[in-house]
């Protein structure tokens, strides 16, 4: 179907674009062959030069032009010699950058790559073609480099923490990383893991620090941090005398229970462990529903109920004997923390140099080989 729009021929817009194929050509006057079969039924050739058309669009023609991010992803496709490696560096996932490839193939008319069981390599005129794009997306780069660092005070990274990371790991992470890049600045909005993930996935964050992972569409999960997570409970002589056998944990279905929000990595991390223990969560005497860390512990130190939470979050309280701490497992009870990130937007330099960063110090090899160029 094409759309189009009647001008008078007084009007100062005589311009007309037709597509037979899935280009536009633009031009000033009615050409001949476009004939009465492209109009509706009501209007002949005549009326179409009587009157001028100023636009015909072809519904079909939907495709944007060449941009830098296919380039970008066709240069490094073509030095990787790999797909999946390429969606790592540019923390992409590998259907994105095959989409861009696609469309920047059909665009061109051109067939770039020659696909392989064991590599991609370039075809004939994809050899033609990397040298003009390599220099593009080096210009490109040239021009980012020479102006990106013009106003560092306005280099703004903005953050979506969980309460555990947020709390336990990021203060941290901040102060050493700020040490090194002096005129970035953090906006932190903090939430539950769930929120977190949509934060992420709708673009109002960068990056994102939480406890689970949720199947959310355009969002990547990268491991950094081992979390233990173990049971709470008061310090009376109750627990300390079940305490005196910890590879018997059959008691605590039938205590009282302080429980986390759902959207909560932790809560949604005990209910795993609880179903692996053969209790169902739905079935717990549940006493409270708290999503603030410190209110659970404080309530457990006055005998309120039991909870699973993070080691980093009870370990201060355990030290001063106002709780007890117990592992869930002989080997510990392991959760990984993420950081967030999308995938399908491409972080900014300052923030690709914070996952750097968080990686190395917490020797996440997943995180830094994602970022290596």
């Amino acid at each position: 179907m094409i759309e189009f729009s009647l001008l008078s021929s007084q009007g100062a817009d005589r311009r007309w674009c037709v597509s037979r194929s899935s280009k536009p050509v633009w031009g000033g006057d009615v050409p001949d062959e476009f004939n009465s079969h492209t109009l509706p039924p009501e209007y002949d050739a005549r009326d179409q030069r009587k009157w001028g058309i100023r636009r015909f669009r072809a519904e079909v023609y939907k495709e944007k032009p060449v941009n830098l991010r296919q380039l970008e992803a066709f240069v490094k496709i073509a030095n990787n010699k790999s797909f999946s490696a390429t969606a790592k560096e540019m923390y992409l996932t590998q259907p994105t950058i095959s989409a861009y490839i696609s469309k920047l193939e059909a665009e061109l008319g051109r067939e770039l790559f020659v696909r392989t069981t064991k590599e991609v390599e370039l075809s004939e005129d994809g050899q033609k073609i990397y040298l003009y794009a390599k220099e593009i997306v080096e210009l490109a780069e040239k021009l980012e480099n020479e102006f990106s660092d013009a106003d560092e005070g306005t280099r703004q990274i903005v953050v979506s923490a969980s309460s555990i990371p947020g709390t336990y790991l990021l203060p941290e992470i901040l102060a050493h990383f700020s040490r090194l890049s002096p005129n970035v600045e953090f906006r932190v909005n903090e939430t539950d893991s769930r929120g977190v993930v949509s934060d992420i996935s709708e673009h109002r964050a960068e990056i994102g620090f939480c406890g689970t992972v949720f199947g959310v569409k355009n969002v990547r999960y990268i491991p950094f941090f081992r979390d233990e997570l173990v049971l709470a409970v008061p310090n009376t002589p109750k627990y300390r005398k079940k305490l005196e056998d910890p590879g018997d944990l059959s008691w605590i279905a039938a205590e009282p229970w302080i429980l986390r929000g759902s959207g909560s990595g932790t809560q949604r991390e005990a209910e795993k462990l609880l179903k692996e223990m053969g209790i169902d969560p739905s079935e717990l005497h549940i006493v409270a529903r708290i999503n603030n860390t410190g209110a659970i512990l404080l309530s457990v130190r006055e005998g309120t109920g039991i909870a699973i939470l993070s080691r980093l979050a009870c370990e201060e309280a355990a030290k001063r004997k106002e709780i007890r701490m117990l592992p869930l497992r002989k080997e510990g009870a392991f959760r990984d923390v993420n950081m967030v990130i999308s995938s399908v937007n491409q972080p900014s330099e300052s923030c690709k140099r914070l996952i750097k960063f968080v990686s190395a110090r917490y020797s996440s090899g997943e995180a830094v080989n994602g970022l290596e160029s």
